[in-house]
């Protein structure tokens, strides 16, 4: 580490929990963000401005200017330009260190399976159901942490999958991959701006603890935020023995 990310990173290096080795354990980081919307945005810029080495961003779409309410990588002189390339620029403009990979493609999976196996965590920060559930497999299946977020309207969610840890559950021990969900999405239902600030940092949060190595994990533990009362209630949970993805008799190709 050089006088320069000694000075920028001092505040994280005053921390017991994080420290040098902490820093340098950022620094060496290779995360992979899926989504660069409302959830993705603050993400991307804390991870960003926390140190992390490297980023590749996944998302097919381009700035409206209807993204501005929520979005806050964004800016009005980007509308029209790819989501990736413009927290990129976004990023860039707090830490211009971190190595950033913009993929402006719909996330697939083969495109998870190149990527995945690179990444030290991967935050899934979309709002579609089927891609959700995508991304956990290709997860579960290279052995690589996860931080899933979600937010419409004023209720949020966020939640920690650790295919390392034995009884840890995956997102589809909850939520059944054959299930018929009803997509709701921001722009028909609504959202409330800062609910997805509050869900994406604590989404960078996770991944930076998962990095660093300190904090207590929050594995097994799906998080709902109700922002009516203001208030987090938590449902703890295992791993199902009976999971399509991640149990007994799931297929190799999804283990």
């Amino acid at each position: 580490m050089n006088d320069d990310q000694l000075l920028r990173y001092s505040r994280h290096i005053m921390l017991d929990e994080i420290g040098i080795e902490g820093q340098e354990r950022i620094l060496a980081a290779r995360v992979l963000i899926i989504g660069a919307g409302g959830l993705g945005s603050p993400a991307a810029l804390y991870l960003g401005s926390a140190g992390v080495g490297h980023m590749t961003l996944i998302d097919h779409d381009t700035v409206d200017m209807t993204n501005l309410q929520r979005q806050i990588a964004h800016t009005t002189e980007r509308v029209g330009s790819p989501k990736v390339e413009s927290i990129r620029t976004a990023v860039h403009a707090i830490n211009p260190e971190v190595q950033i990979q913009c993929i402006q493609e719909r996330a697939t999976e083969a495109l998870l399976d190149q990527h995945v196996p690179l990444a030290s965590v991967v935050l899934d920060c979309t709002d579609n159901y089927r891609t959700r559930q995508m991304i956990n497999a290709a997860c579960v299946h290279h052995g690589v942490p996860l931080v899933e977020g979600a937010a419409i309207r004023l209720d949020g969610q966020l939640m920690v999958i650790d295919p390392r840890e034995s009884d840890g559950p995956c997102y589809a021990c909850i939520f059944p991959p054959e299930a018929e969900f009803e997509e709701v999405q921001c722009s028909t239902m609504g959202v409330f701006a800062p609910l997805v600030g509050l869900i994406g940092t604590q989404q960078a949060a996770e991944a930076l603890k998962l990095i660093s190595g300190f904090g207590q994990s929050s594995v097994g533990r799906l998080q709902m935020l109700d922002m009516r009362s203001m208030e987090w209630s938590t449902m703890h949970t295992k791993r199902n023995s009976d999971c399509p993805v991640c149990g007994e008799n799931a297929r190799p190709s999804q283990k």
